[in-house]
């Protein structure tokens, strides 16, 4: 399996009133199979680049992990598509508490459904970060500019984390929640503070996009797409400021608008909870 996450297709296209074969440019869609102490655990369906840092990201968000000290070994098979992961303390894993929901109460504020994991895993966000608007415009300008995989084939997900000023690192992938994790994995290898940056984003801010910049430790998160209402309800639980549809010099302020520098001589503005 080639580890790059796009490749050549020969297409017919019709452009102009003609019909004319090409290539196009696609992204890679490629299965991983995680084996946990030689069990079977999950498939995540991914793009087959940066496998070390998804499977330490998807493990922390799934709460089997805090730290890579915790792991053992990561045996990754790029070839067939298998990661097998060996944790130092081991743990028997009960799979019903990373398929059913339960239904918590979130920060004693409302009753929100999660995961069994989440539940134990989700974190508010204390930190007193702040940014402007313009700096927002700034990083998603730099986000676009360099996802040079979305130029070409239109299908992968970006994620960075940055200061205010610039990208630090950033990872693609066809899935936003793997872009994400990548991310945390990267993180976590590297033992990176968070409190102090900021994430950028291009999918869309579902309740679960929202429960993992909670785990990765992310106060503020920037999107070009949508939010959802139960994403927003967490966030602002969680104490994540989000700011959304960030395109053509506007923006939404969806949650904690503290954290944003021009908001901060509007005293009298409050957001409903």
């Amino acid at each position: 399996m080639s580890n790059q996450i796009k490749g050549e297709l020969n297409i017919l296209k019709y452009e102009g009133n003609d019909l004319l074969e090409t290539i196009d440019i696609a992204a890679v869609e490629y299965p991983l199979t995680i084996y946990l102490e030689d069990e079977e655990f999950a498939t995540i369906v991914c793009s087959p680049t940066n496998i070390k840092e998804l499977v330490i990201g998807f493990l922390a968000s799934e709460g089997l992990i805090r730290n890579v000290d915790q792991i053992s070994s990561i045996d990754i098979d790029e070839h067939r598509g298998y990661a097998y992961v060996y944790l130092k303390i081991k743990q028997s894993i009960n799979k019903e508490f990373f398929s059913k929901r339960m239904i918590g109460s979130c920060c004693g504020k409302s009753r929100q459904f999660y995961f069994y994991n989440d539940a134990n895993t989700a974190k508010t966000i204390m930190s007193r970060h702040t940014i402007s608007i313009n700096e927002c415009f700034s990083l998603m300008k730099q986000l676009q500019e360099c996802s040079i995989d979305f130029q070409q084939t239109g299908g992968v997900h970006n994620a960075a984390l940055c200061t205010n000023d610039n990208i630090l690192f950033s990872y693609s992938d066809i899935g936003r929640h793997n872009a994400l994790d990548k991310l945390y994995g990267h993180v976590l290898q590297h033992n990176i503070t968070v409190k102090d940056k900021v994430i950028v984003f291009s999918g869309r801010i579902s309740s679960e996009v929202i429960l993992k910049i909670s785990k990765i430790g992310g106060g503020i998160l920037i999107s070009k797409s949508a939010p959802t209402t139960l994403g927003i309800e967490l966030a602002k639980d969680l104490g994540i400021t989000v700011i959304g549809f960030v395109r053509k010099e506007k923006l939404n302020i969806y949650s904690h608008p503290e954290r944003i520098i021009d908001a901060m001589h509007l005293p009298h503005l409050e957001m409903k909870t």
